[in-house]
């Protein structure tokens, strides 16, 4: 017989815990806005079952990667698609982890795993925005997918390479207050780039989004002149923040 379902309170208190939920870093805003309120939901039927994190974790890696192959249909329906592949890829990166601390089943290996398809989702949504921007175009927008890719990937690495780094000297993970940069004029950039949210559009959800806006205003212009613009910025915007990224790391506390 199968167990009954927990309540939604004492599983929010075990599987989304304040600390991860407040937490600058710790949590996508979409998350925090509506997704971990669907996700909760979905976990407590999944916690009855026998679905492991890996599992789910597995789904969130195939979705993500999905995503950059449904660029490859043309007009309004690849960018719809992609999209929506980029949601269930958030819905899946939550519910994981709440199936995780709910069947204390973390492990490394799926926190690797996580990582790992967080990057193969955003690369692969950059490349396949590159080669759905050069169809009928030059082949030259196949390579700016591919650098926004690269991008976004050393991005990434960036950040993680500070655990690793961290880890290898023996010391514990950094927390909110080590990532403030100790120069007022870096501190000051990093909070004009913040209140902008600029950085946000290096994410696969919001860059997904904005494929798709580009995707109906080429629908409405019957051209392909928002995605080619669209593909660039988000290429630009991304080795902006690789630079700006890197100087924050080197001039906060996190590497000391």
């Amino acid at each position: 017989m199968m167990a009954s379902a927990p309540a939604l309170a004492e599983l929010r208190e075990v599987c989304q815990p304040n600390a991860k939920m407040q937490s600058r870093n710790g949590e996508h805003w979409a998350g925090r806005l509506y997704m971990r309120r669907i996700s909760l939901r979905a976990t407590r039927q999944l916690v009855r079952t026998r679905v492991t994190p890996d599992a789910l974790t597995w789904s969130m890696v195939v979705c993500g990667i999905a995503s950059g192959f449904a660029l490859l249909i043309p007009n309004l329906a690849g960018a719809l698609l992609a999209a929506l592949l980029f949601q269930l890829f958030l819905f899946f990166d939550c519910v994981d982890g709440e199936v995780a601390r709910w069947k204390g089943q973390n492990s490394a290996a799926g926190i690797y795993l996580d990582r790992l398809g967080a990057y193969l989702a955003d690369a692969a949504l950059m490349v396949g925005a590159g080669i759905r921007a050069a169809h009928g175009s030059s082949a030259l927008w196949v390579s700016a997918g591919l650098t926004a890719a690269l991008g976004i990937v050393l991005l990434k690495a960036s950040t993680d390479l500070v655990d690793v780094a961290r880890a290898r000297r023996g010391l514990p993970v950094a927390d909110d207050e080590a990532a403030r940069p100790r120069s007022a004029g870096i501190a000051s950039a990093r909070r004009l780039a913040s209140a902008f949210k600029i950085h946000r559009i290096t994410n696969g959800i919001e860059a997904s989004i904005v494929l798709l806006a580009a995707a109906v205003i080429d629908t409405i212009i019957n051209g392909q002149g928002a995605t080619h613009v669209a593909v660039l910025a988000i290429a630009v915007i991304t080795w902006v923040m690789v630079i700006a990224h890197l100087t924050s790391i080197l001039s906060s506390s996190r590497l000391r």
